[in-house]
C-alpha cells in the first residue's frame, strides 16, 4: 500500500515511496559510491565506532563530496545544498550506508552551517559558508563545561567585553574533535544578571590557537582521543564573532539545537545498517541452543522489533525534512533525539550480544586506518564493543532524554 503525506506548501500529497523515475538517480549515487571513496575512505566507513568518523579520512571523504557537489543534502540550494527532492535524500543516505561510508561529521556541515544560514550576518556567511562546504574548516562545539552538562544554562566560562573585542576566561569539556578545529562555535556569559538562561552570548572563533587557549585531548572508553578540555586564560577575540545580540545567546543555542538533535537529517538508514551487520553475523555465530544465532526465535524477535522502530522512526524522518507541519512542533527535535538515541543503544546492544566475548578484545592498533594489523576475530567484533561504549554517550549529549522528556511534556502541556 502506498502511503502520502501532505506536502511542506500542502498543495498535493508527497508520495514517501519512491516512483521508478527515481531508480536512475539511486544507480548513479550507488555507482559514485563505489567508485570515488579511496581505500582507506572505505577502511574508515567500516571502521567507524561513534557519530564521529576517523577525522582524517573522513574530511578527505567531504572534500569528494564537495568536488561532486554532494556534501550538503539537507543546506538550501542557493547556499550550497543540492536542491534535491526529499526522495533523493532518502535515497542517497541509504546508498551511503549500504556502502558502509564514514558519516559526515556533524559539528560544521550539520551545526554551525545551517545556524548562519538562518541567523547568521551576510558577512558571517560569506566569510565561513564556503570553508565549512569544503572542508578547509572544521568547527570544535564549545558548550558543556565541568559543572554544566546537560544544565547548559548554568555555564560559567566567561567573556567580558574590551573595546571590540572580549577578554574569554574558563574553560569547556567534551569538545569533540578540538584538536584537529582551526574554528570554535561556543556558549559565553557575559552577564549575571536575571535567570541563568540570559546573559549567555553566542561567539565564533575564528582560531583555535588563540593566546592563553589550551586544548587537551581526553582518552576515552574506547582507547582514542575523540574528546578534549579546552582552557581559556585571558583569550582576547573580536566581538565581530558574536551571533546574535549580547546575552542572547540562548535563543540561539536553542535554534542550533534544531539541527544538532535531528532536525534535517535522516538517521534510520545508518540504524538499518547496524541491524544488517547483526543479521549477517548472526547468520555465522553458533546459538547455545543449536543451529545458528540467526534462526534463534528470540532474537528475530528483538532484532525485528529494532527494525520495526526504525522504520517508524524513517517515517518520521520524511514527514520532517519534507517541510510538515510535524517538524514546526517546538517538541519535534526532542522527540527525534529522544527516539533516536535510544534506538542507536539498543542496535550497538545487539551488535555487542551477537559478538559476545569475541567483541571483548580490546584491539585499538587494528582499530586504527592504515594500520594493516589484522582484527582477532571478525571485523564485526572488532567494532562491537567500541560502538556499544561510544553509544552510552548518546542519550547524554545534546541535552539528556531525562531533559528531553520533560522539554516534551512542558511542550504538549502548553499545548493542551
Amino acid at each position: 500500500m502506498t502511503e502520502s503525506f501532505e506536502s511542506h506548501a500542502g498543495e498535493n500529497p508527497m508520495n514517501i515511496d519512491f516512483a521508478p523515475e527515481l531508480e536512475a538517480f539511486r544507480a548513479e549515487v550507488a555507482e559514485f559510491f563505489a567508485t570515488a571513496p579511496t581505500p582507506a575512505i572505505r577502511e574508515a566507513g567500516r571502521k567507524t565506532t561513534s557519530v564521529f568518523a576517523p577525522f582524517k579520512e573522513c574530511m578527505e571523504w567531504q572534500r569528494i563530496l564537495f568536488e561532486k557537489g554532494w556534501v550538503a543534502p539537507h543546506w538550501p540550494k542557493e547556499s550550497g545544498g543540492t536542491g534535491w527532492s526529499v526522495e533523493q535524500r532518502f535515497i542517497f543516505a541509504e546508498e551511503y550506508r549500504k556502502a558502509d561510508l564514514p558519516p559526515l561529521l556533524p559539528q560544521s556541515l550539520g551545526m554551525v552551517g545551517p545556524l548562519l544560514i538562518d541567523l547568521g550576518t551576510e558577512e558571517q556567511k560569506a566569510r565561513y559558508l564556503p570553508g565549512i562546504l569544503s572542508g578547509d574548516d572544521f568547527w570544535a562545539q564549545g558548550y558543556s563545561e565541568p559543572n554544566s552538562g546537560s544544565d547548559l544554562a548554568s555555564l560559567s566560562c566567561r567573556a567580558e567585553a574590551d573595546g571590540d573585542d572580549y577578554i574569554i576566561n574558563g574553560s569547556k569539556i567534551w569538545t569533540t574533535y578540538a584538536h584537529h578545529a582551526n574554528r570554535m562555535f561556543m556558549l559565553v556569559r557575559t552577564s549575571n544578571e536575571g535567570k541563568k538562561q540570559q546573559g549567555i552570548t553566542f561567539l565564533l572563533l575564528d582560531r583555535t590557537d588563540y593566546p592563553g587557549m589550551t586544548i587537551r585531548p581526553i582518552i576515552g572508553l574506547d582507547g582514542f582521543p575523540e574528546q578534549c578540555e579546552v582552557f581559556f586564560e585571558d583569550v582576547r577575540v573580536p566581538q565581530s564573532g558574536r551571533v546574535g545580540a549580547e546575552n542572547e545567546g540562548w535563543a540561539v543555542a536553542k535554534h542550533l539545537l534544531t539541527h544538532e538533535r535531528g532536525g534535517g537529517n535522516a538517521a534510520s538508514p545508518t540504524l538499518m545498517r547496524y541491524c544488517e551487520r547483526a543479521r549477517e553475523a548472526a547468520a555465522a555465530t553458533p546459538s547455545p541452543f543449536g543451529g545458528m544465532l540467526a534462526a534463534d526465535p528470540v532474537f528475530q524477535r528483538e532484532l525485528g522489533e529494532l527494525e520495526a522502530d526504525i522504520a517508524s522512526l524513517g517515517h518520521f524522518e520524511k514527514l520532517a525534512i519534507s517541510g510538515h507541519a510535524i517538524a514546526r512542533d517546538p517538541a519535534f527535535p526532542s522527540i527525534n533525539k529522544t527516539i533516536n538515541s535510544e534506538l542507536i543503544q539498543r542496535a550497538s546492544t545487539i551488535m555487542a550480544q551477537v559478538s559476545g566475548v569475541g567483541g571483548l578484545v580490546r584491539q585499538l592498533e587494528a582499530l586504527r586506518v592504515g594500520s594493516n594489523v589484522e582484527p582477532l576475530g571478525s571485523e564485526f567484533d572488532l567494532i562491537s564493543m567500541p560502538l556499544y561504549l561510544n553509544s552510552r554517550a548518546t542519550t547524554i549529549y545534546a541535552g539528556s532524554n531525562e531533559v528531553q522528556r520533560d522539554l516534551i511534556a512542558r511542550s504538549l502541556a502548553a499545548g493542551a
